[in-house]
């Protein structure tokens, strides 16, 4: 099995700290507002490589955390009139919630920010007795970047190149302008806790290193998170924890990709976040997992307005399969070693859930040439597909229960609609482009939406 380790910039085969055991920790979610799909992404990526690893015979221990106390919570805290501590809690349990409807296990072990205090005051105590950081006559603490020598390896970039890529506090007391918070000494209105510098609270980086170690020591197997958290989060984590320890902090570093919005990046200021709860009274989880799995974890996604209602048509066709072939045969019952192998054949090669749902279309495609020849060899397929495909959250409904909630909106599009639907992919077959072409402009002009799939296509009605 081989993983992208963005330390190394390249595919390594894995090999853990400990044989037979994985130690592994993602960046969770800052509770500053309700989940969106990045966060949702973000969540499903690393339960289902947890979830590989257990199947490659790993015991795998899953830390994962809320940062619950920050910039933008407080914001939130004062914008809202609630005290932080509750605005946080509230949010965590919102959030909690909609992960549940998406069916996302939780982790071994959650941590937060709030309930590791001593352990980061402890940290940054040892950092500065050191010389790593140092205390300003204000009470802050900063970690001094010119004492870690290996400062940018993570991400690639020399001290200039680091320098230019981040926006650094302004703070005369500072030694460095990269020099980054450890301890952030107390303001009006903003919650704090007694340290040996004063009355404060910690920075952002230094509580996911001290999550870390309070989970799992010096070392870990696997450290994950976006790819925004590279620099300088990431970046920072590794040069505290490396100078507290001095040894290696992470064996691989994993990076899940980015959701952009029709082209543009997520952002509250575009005002084009997209949230769980609306994605999820919606569509139903396994959709929502279906379009996000096709593209491999560390590429960006695309969301459009058809990415998931093609993924519900896709959906929707298979549990159609699945239903024939039970009411023709029967039960499904056995086994296909080698879809299982296939499926393993592409999450070996760095967690590849692309090239596994990739091949679903042609299980699919030859389980309805079975049972079209009445071959009940199907049933042992579709069993092994509902079986390996339960890892990424897939085929865990009922045919019929999942056809009567989500098939009906593929009958909403009127008859005479889909006939020139029909038409037009026969124009292109016989590569009739002109006539493709204004039938393409009439379904439009009807106000629907064609889009051209490699099996078919998709018709969507426009939005209004």
């Amino acid at each position: 099995m081989k993983i992208y380790n963005t330390l190394t910039g390249k595919k390594q085969e894995f090999v853990p700290l400990e044989k037979g055991k994985v130690k592994m920790y993602a960046c969770g979610i800052t509770v500053s507002g309700e989940a969106h799909i990045g966060h949702a992404y973000q969540a499903l990526i690393y339960d289902i490589i947890r979830k590989y690893l257990e199947k490659k015979g790993f015991d795998v221990t899953y830390a994962r955390n809320y940062t619950d106390v920050d910039d933008k919570i407080i914001a939130k805290s004062n914008e809202t009139g609630i005290p932080a501590d509750k605005y946080a809690a509230d949010m965590i349990e919102k959030i909690d919630r909609q992960m549940a409807r998406l069916h996302v296990d939780d982790p071994t072990i959650w941590l937060k920010a709030t309930a590791t205090m001593n352990e980061i005051i402890d940290f940054i105590r040892i950092l500065i007795e050191k010389k790593h950081a140092y205390v300003t006559e204000k009470g802050d603490v900063y970690f001094s970047v010119e004492s870690f020598p290996a400062y940018g390896k993570l991400s690639h970039r020399n001290l200039e190149d680091a320098m230019n890529g981040v926006r650094v506090e302004n703070d005369e007391m500072k030694k460095n302008p990269l020099d980054f918070a450890l301890w952030k000494s107390a303001k009006p209105g903003e919650p704090s806790w007694s340290s040996p510098w004063g009355e404060g609270r910690p920075g952002w980086h230094i509580e996911c290193s001290a999550m870390n170690r309070k989970a799992f020591g010096d070392q870990i197997d696997i450290h994950g998170g976006g790819r925004d958290l590279i620099f300088p989060h990431h970046e920072n984590e590794i040069a505290q924890t490396e100078s507290l320890t001095g040894i290696p902090f992470a064996r691989y570093w994993i990076h899940n990709g980015l959701i952009k919005v029709n082209g543009q990046k997520m952002s509250k200021s575009l005002g084009n976040s997209l949230y769980l709860k609306d994605l999820l009274d919606r569509y139903s989880a396994e959709t929502v997992k279906f379009a996000l799995l096709q593209t491999n974890y560390r590429g960006d996604i695309n969301v459009t307005d058809d990415l998931f209602p093609e993924a519900e048509k896709h959906l929707t066709e298979f549990y159609a399969t699945l239903q024939a072939a039970t009411e023709k045969f029967g039960a499904l019952a056995g086994e296909n070693k080698e879809i299982d192998a296939e499926f393993d054949c592409a999450m070996d090669d760095d967690f590849n859930t692309a090239l596994a749902i990739g091949n679903l279309y042609g299980y699919f495609k030859a389980a309805r040439a079975k049972i079209a020849a009445n071959d009940k060899s199907v049933l042992a397929d579709l069993n092994q597909i509902r079986t390996t495909y339960a890892l990424l959250g897939l085929f865990r409904e009922d045919p019929a229960a999942f056809l009567a909630a989500y098939g009906a909106k593929q009958e909403e599009i009127p008859a005479d609609v889909k006939a020139i639907a029909e038409e037009r992919l026969a124009a292109r077959q016989a590569k009739d482009w002109a006539k493709s072409d204004a039938l393409r402009e009439r379904l439009a002009q009807m106000g629907y939406a064609i889009k051209d799939a490699k099996d078919g296509y998709t018709l969507t009605k426009n939005r209004q």
